[in-house]
């Protein structure tokens, strides 16, 4: 990157009522599993906001021609500035080749972008934008609520470098009760939402939803087998014996009934639990007073796995319908963020993020950010709970009240529960953080082992591991799994399906070889100066000599002759902790079987090995559910069935002549020609 000069070019002085100049922030501390790098903003800069659909807001923003020239970025900001009006809106600062590299909200667009041309006045990071500027892009908004929701649309959208960017994409499942089915099933979901089915949540993990569907089963005995399943049962299954489910697949509870258990399901996730509990014990009496006895001990078996969930909520708020608490502790220069789900007065569970952030940041700051690109993926609730007061509170809750078409209050409480809450989370926040910053540090000695090991200048801030999987050759894939000073780096594992036909089954060395070139003809593209840390300062393959040998020559035909990358292999027979290690014009070797090293190397290739397989497996599934009538264009669902109904097989629909294929019904003479010449072209 070129170097900004060191005396700064005169400028103007800006006109009265500018923005403040940017404060010098301190250096950035490296970056967590959830945060990206976040900008140095200006003074009266806010956090990144929420996403809002682009089309929604289009017809009432107008934008503004950009400014763009062949001067230095400083000369370009002059002259954008005096283009901008006074009103809320956001900015764009592009590059020499149209890539964004900062976008920003502004309340006056005039007073904030005209804080940047005091280059004299910046800290080096934000000088290196202004001179990477080349071009500026502005829209105006009716109100910094409006900037505020746009601008992290655009930030979702074009990643820009100097911006927060929030890196964990992992959505929250939800609890789903589907409509439209008589007897409609409970089920864990993630992904888009359909009109007519219920949702409930969110929910901290996996763990949290299948914990609560146990709960959910075994008081309202609600089925959660497929539609296909349940109308293909004859008998009841082995959740109905183990008093899990109703068996309304063979009628053992009517439609009236099931959907009684439905609405007490309903009644629980929306918190009203007690209500239901006083219900329950009313009708275990009177099956009691009736004689029915099997009957009542069904209510009181629900009314003990109820007492038993309640008994575990030891820090809900019934008041608490629908509220996040999300606490910050900071140590030693890093911060952690949990977040508290609670939904109808019950703990949906929690989650740890560790945001990246320059020193001197504050607590509201750091919060605010988070907060504007946490609820980018799932509407925000009611209410937020916070354990620092946000710098702008007020635009922040007219953003997320516009996302939720809703009011959301954000509110840092002083007294009371709600602030023993907070103190709760804040306590788990404090925890969680010393434990990554422990494993952190082990981290790093491993890394330093590594180092030692393969005789690296430095420790690794990234290692990629690689390994291949197929079986006999076919549905062949190849994998790459990342670690670094954080640990696994998930977001950056990649697969790779094996697209040379050339190849001969089970080639393992072509395999790798297209694998890395992919990779390192990727990197070279998108990454040539090696600035956006895509660049390995190892690479590990899974395999011997040959494997290490067809990885050498890839970077060698690449002009690669500045990554480091050895070859790990089993030992005798096999056998886990006799491994072998090859590296480029050296002997091999073996680490003691205690070094701590090797089993951290062990590890690695072991993660590669279950990411390639896991691979392998979803595409071989794949393979298995496709059928040849699927090659055919113009084969739907509706005529591939009826081909097979007719014929029994896609095998023998590709021998079947044009008048048999012609006497399907739904089957044109034209398409039975088209499907004959599909399975026959050179006839």
């Amino acid at each position: 990157m070129p170097q900004v000069p060191h005396d700064p070019v005169p400028v103007p002085a800006p006109p009265a009522g500018a923005a403040d100049t940017p404060a010098d922030p301190t250096p950035q501390i490296p970056a967590g599993p959830s945060l990206g790098a976040s900008a140095d903003a200006p003074d009266d800069a806010t956090a990144p906001g929420l996403e809002t659909a682009p089309t929604e807001m289009a017809p009432s923003i107008p934008s503004l021609e950009g400014a763009s020239a062949t001067g230095t970025g400083l000369e370009i900001l002059l002259a954008f500035v005096r283009t901008l009006p006074s009103t809320p809106g956001v900015y764009r600062m592009l590059n020499a080749a149209g890539e964004a590299l900062y976008v920003g909200k502004a309340k006056n667009l005039k007073k904030r972008v005209v804080s940047y041309t005091r280059v004299d006045r910046m800290p080096g990071r934000l000088q290196r934008m202004v001179f990477d500027t080349r071009s500026c892009e502005a829209v105006v908004t009716h109100t910094e609520a409006e900037a505020l929701l746009l601008e992290i649309n655009l930030i979702k959208e074009l990643k820009p470098r100097y911006n927060i960017l929030l890196r964990d994409d992992k959505s929250f499942p939800f609890i789903m009760i589907p409509g439209g089915h008589a007897y409609p099933r409970i089920v864990k979901h993630r992904g888009a939402r359909a009109k007519g089915n219920a949702y409930f949540g969110p929910f901290a993990s996996a763990g949290a939803v299948n914990r609560t569907l146990t709960t959910l089963q075994k008081v309202f005995l609600l089925r959660n087998c497929t539609d296909s399943v349940f109308s293909s049962r004859s008998r009841p299954c082995l959740l109905y014996q183990i008093k899990r489910c109703a068996a309304p697949c063979v009628g053992h509870i009517d439609e009236a009934g099931y959907a009684d258990l439905v609405a007490q399901a309903r009644e629980f996730l929306t918190g009203d639990s007690g209500a239901l509990q006083v219900e329950l014990g009313r009708r275990m009496d009177a099956a009691s007073q009736a004689l029915d006895f099997e009957s009542a001990a069904g209510y009181r078996d629900r009314i003990r796995a109820l007492t038993a969930v309640q008994a575990h909520q030891d820090i809900n708020v019934s008041s608490l319908t629908e509220t996040d608490v999300i606490a910050m502790h900071r140590a030693g220069g890093h911060s952690c963020v949990q977040v508290f789900f609670f939904r109808g007065g019950q703990n949906f569970g929690n989650r740890a993020y560790f945001p990246s952030h320059a020193l001197d940041d504050e607590d509201g700051a750091i919060l605010e950010a988070f907060i504007g690109q946490f609820y980018d993926s799932f509407p925000p609730p009611k209410e937020i709970l916070v354990n620092a007061a946000l710098p702008n509170s007020d635009v922040m809750e007219e953003a997320l009240s516009l996302k939720a078409g809703r009011k959301v209050a954000v509110a840092q409480p002083q007294r009371g529960d709600r602030k023993n809450l907070v103190e709760h989370a804040e306590t788990n926040a404090r925890e969680a953080l010393s434990r990554k910053l422990a494993e952190n540090t082990a981290q790093r000695r491993l890394l330093e082992g590594v180092a030692e090991v393969f005789k690296l200048a430095s420790p690794p801030e990234r290692i990629e591991v690689y390994d291949n999987s197929h079986i006999s050759g076919t549905n062949a894939v190849g994998a790459m799994i990342v670690a670094g000073p954080g640990g696994a780096m998930k977001n950056a594992y990649r697969k790779f399906n094996i697209r040379t036909t050339e190849l001969a089954p089970g080639d393992d060395y072509g395999s790798m070889r297209e694998v890395l070139t992919r990779r390192f003809a990727r990197a070279q593209k998108e990454d040539p100066n090696r600035e956006l840390g895509q660049w390995p300062d190892l690479v590990l393959l899974d395999g011997g000599q040959g494997q290490l040998s067809a990885g050498l020559a890839v970077l060698t035909e690449l002009g690669i002759d500045d990554v480091c990358m050895a070859a790990i292999a089993k030992g005798p027979d096999r056998n886990a902790g006799r491994e072998q290690f090859f590296v480029p014009n050296g002997t091999p070797f073996m680490l003691p079987p205690n070094h701590p090293v090797l089993y951290f190397l062990q590890r690695l290739r072991d993660e590669a090995h279950r990411f390639a397989i896991s691979a392998h497996r979803a595409k071989r599934s794949k393979a298995i559910g496709q059928s040849l009538l699927d090659e055919v264009t113009g084969i739907g669902a509706a005529r591939k069935k009826a081909l097979l109904r007719h014929f029994g097989s896609a095998k023998s629909v590709a021998g079947a002549g044009v008048a048999d294929l012609q006497a399907v019904e739904g089957i044109s003479a034209a398409m039975a020609k088209k499907i004959y010449d599909h399975f026959h072209p050179g006839d």
